[in-house]
């Protein structure tokens, strides 16, 4: 039924574009017919072939100048039909996304759609599919907008746009369409916006000519993010991670779908200590940290002088577990029992009830501690000191009546906790920043759920402990109608939280809603191709062959989202990701994990321009599998700037939330290296590149190319000035004290920081 799905669109798309057949060469369309339109007048070459999505190649011309046959190529020496991506102007209503594209290819090679915003025809033709992310690349190099040659002072002229121009660039389309029907004037149509640009070598700088001989278009390509929370998702992730296949049984359930078993995946128990919640993590979530967290005795200084500051020292009522150092804690391996979830920790699930007292400050009414094997350690109402102005009834079922007779204090539950909570406790709970602040207690051995279980669109968004228990536990909490139960919501994190040990790591961390487009490729066959295989019994199996996909990324791409590609190629440089292109794609003798004539389907990464530009600021550490090591020095790196030089990578987070940027004319040309290349010289670098992987394709394969996200630096240099006010802010610092100050000006600057590292680019084509 698929099958036939794609050949009737793949048929009518003919009929649905506007580009002109060839009476001489039959009915069809084909990359010779293109060839010949380029050559024509420049207005006739609009009119003929302005659609076509094929590109012009000289291989598919004979020297006389006549055209193949449009309906059959020879490719192998064999006649063949060949795939055609045609472009309908007009379709499309806002930028293709990066999801648009993985669309694309699964469509010729797996159980994908049909694509509305663009037809191929013959898509079972597509022998191989090669994908190239090219950071750094943008549109606004292809017209000139972001310049690539250096201006007289030695500067890039791309990374010093003018302000007020690019204010004017970026206009919010809605305030400019509300001002035309104020003033009763028709709206304008930006459709033309999303409309991918025909590209020719005459409109292309000189660095980038050669693109308009490999692809008939440039898309404006847009990467994932969220609008809402200044969030820009992952292109990788855009890229190599699809939806699993809608499960037919839930359809109609309600509430959250559940989690799919992957019953191929071996048990992995994983201890608990894995799942400790970092420092960085705390602090991001607005725990209150304990010193032990701290290595140096003057940073333990620093976080007594913010807690005090903050209310939030001894003389405030708040106490620390006496836990000395992270190593009081740890258990001899001697004495941990081979498996252990625990690893020969005593853990501890803690949830409390809260009511809002005088003033609108949350204090702890109930609090329940449940061991391990589900044993109520404590489970205590307690008084506030405060007169209450609401219970809370609807979320804690505490009522005036309950609280009215007790007399234990929060001093109480504390010095009972201190007890209770030696060096090798380790406490687990749901959002447990909110408990631990109603104790007003510390300790440094944490579990957060909401961590370990993160929401699908990412921080700040949190799923409820409900959601979690209903999806990976099939069970329903909170249903009464008299508000929560701190021991079932206590145990219900501790369930979760076994669960999270013994299905390993990634459980529950998005991967279970999604799955690696390698592992979908692999379930899709090859048409008509069986692989005869030998099994244990001697015995012959000719079943069909499933896709092979591979990753040539620098570092160890093995790890991550190649871990289930059929081959992994680490590089160095961008050569190295060009020749193992090549070796992936056509088979190599020298890799015994490439299948004989090559893999299916090819992701890579070209990063030289992305480096160059200072898009990013670490790379995989050459010596070590596991770590990254920072681009810039770190001497280099204090002095940081809204906009990096050429030969400067991009500063740290950190380091651009607050320091002075250096103005361009302070340096002079004796300061920067003779030898930093220009921005023109990496482009046409990587131009070239591209060139190359494009030369070394056999023919009918699918080449797409796209940057993945537009320039990311003003969105890192404002996050990381948000990180800093809001630890500034939270620990009681006075307004004219802050280093940093965040109002809505920051806030709507991160907005359209965050729209603009979203536009990307892309480009694609049929060789």
């Amino acid at each position: 039924m698929a099958g036939s799905r794609k050949r009737k669109h793949a048929d009518c798309s003919d009929n649905e574009s506007p580009v002109k057949t060839n009476p001489d060469t039959g009915n069809g369309f084909g990359v010779a017919q293109t060839l010949a339109s380029l050559q024509r007048s420049t207005s006739e070459s609009n009119g003929n072939n302005e659609n076509s999505a094929t590109p012009d190649t000289g291989a598919d011309k004979a020297q006389n100048g006549a055209q193949r046959p449009s309906k059959k190529k020879r490719v192998d020496g064999v006649k063949t039909k060949y795939p055609v991506l045609t472009y309908v102007e007009g379709r499309l209503q806002s930028s293709i996304r990066i999801a648009d594209l993985q669309s694309l290819l699964l469509y010729c090679f797996a159980d994908g759609i049909a694509p509305q915003w663009i037809s191929i025809k013959h898509s079972g033709y597509v022998r191989k599919i090669v994908v190239v992310m090219v950071p750094g690349l943008e549109l606004g190099m292809l017209d000139g907008t972001i310049p690539l040659a250096q201006d007289e002072t030695g500067e890039q002229m791309d990374l010093d746009k003018d302000t007020e121009t690019m204010e004017k660039q970026e206009e919010d389309p809605k305030t400019a369409d509300f001002a035309r029907w104020k003033q009763g004037l028709p709206l304008e149509d930006r459709s033309h916006r999303f409309n991918p640009r025909p590209l020719t070598r005459e409109s292309l700088p000189e660095p980038l000519q050669p693109l308009a001989d490999m692809f008939p278009h440039a898309w404006p390509v847009k990467a994932p993010g969220d609008t809402k929370y200044n969030k820009v998702h992952s292109p990788l992730q855009a890229m190599l991670l699809t939806p699993l296949p809608k499960n037919k049984e839930s359809n109609n359930t309600k509430g959250p779908k559940p989690v799919r078993v992957d019953k191929n995946q071996a048990s992995q128990r994983t201890p608990i200590t894995t799942f400790f919640s970092s420092v960085a993590d705390l602090r991001e979530n607005d725990y209150v940290l304990h010193p032990a967290l701290l290595a140096s005795e003057q940073e333990r200084l620093t976080l007594a002088e913010n807690r005090k500051r903050a209310g939030q020292s001894a003389e405030d009522g708040w106490v620390d577990t006496h836990v000395e150092s992270l190593e009081a804690g740890q258990v001899p391996e001697a004495e941990i029992q081979q498996g252990s979830m625990t690893a020969g920790r005593d853990v501890l699930a803690l949830d409390c009830e809260m009511c809002i007292t005088e003033g609108g400050q949350s204090e702890l009414t109930r609090i329940s501690l449940v061991r391990w094997d589900g044993e109520v350690v404590l489970d205590e109402l307690v008084k506030p000191q405060k007169p209450i102005i609401d219970y809370l009834t609807r979320f804690s079922g505490i009522t005036k009546e309950k609280l009215d007779p007790v007399t234990t204090t929060l001093a109480d539950i504390q010095q009972k906790l201190l007890t209770i909570l030696t060096p090798r406790a380790i406490l687990v709970g749901h959002s447990l920043n909110s408990d631990m602040n109603a104790l007003k207690m510390t300790h440094p051995f944490i579990v957060d759920t909401t961590f370990i279980y993160p929401h699908p669109r990412g921080p700040p968004l949190k799923c409820s402990l409900k959601w979690l228990t209903q999806k990976y536990m099939g069970k329903e909490i909170q249903k009464g109608q008299t508000g929560h139960d701190s021991i079932e919501d206590a145990r219900a994190v501790l369930e979760l939280v076994k669960q999270k040990c013994e299905k390993g790591e990634r459980w529950g961390t998005g991967d279970n809603s999604n799955e690696s487009i390698f592992k979908r490729l692999g379930r899709s066959t090859r048409p008509g191709k069986h692989t005869p295989s030998t099994n244990n019994n001697n015995t012959t199996n000719n079943t069909p062959e499933g896709r092979t996909g591979a990753v040539v990324d620098w570092g160890n791409p093995e790890r991550g989202f190649g871990a289930q590609a059929t081959v992994a190629i680490g590089c160095v440089d961008d050569n190295d990701v060009v020749n193992g292109i090549a070796s992936a794609v056509n088979g190599d003798d020298t890799h015994p994990s490439i299948p004989g004539g090559g893999v299916d389907f090819t992701w890579a990464r070209l990063r030289e321009l992305e480096l160059h530009r200072g898009f990013c600021n670490r790379l995989p550490d050459p010596n070590n599998a596991n770590e990254s090591t920072a681009v810039v020095p770190a001497a280099e790196e204090t002095t940081a700037t809204t906009t990096a030089t050429s030969g400067d990578a991009a500063p740290t987070a950190a380091a651009a939330a607050t320091s002075t940027a250096l103005p361009s004319e302070e340096k002079t040309k004796e300061e920067r290296p003779a030898t930093t290349p220009q921005l023109s010289d990496v482009a046409s670098r990587t131009v070239a590149n591209i060139q190359r992987i494009y030369d070394a394709l056999p023919p009918c394969t699918l080449f797409m190319v796209y940057s993945g996200t537009g320039d990311p630096r003003e969105v890192a240099r404002l996050q990381a000035m948000h990180k800093l006010f809001r630890e500034e802010y939270n620990s009681k610092k006075p307004w004219d004290e802050l280093s940093v100050k965040w109002t809505d000006t920051e806030e709507q600057a991160l907005k359209k920081a965050c729209e603009r590292a979203r536009e990307g680019c892309g480009f694609m084509c049929v060789k």
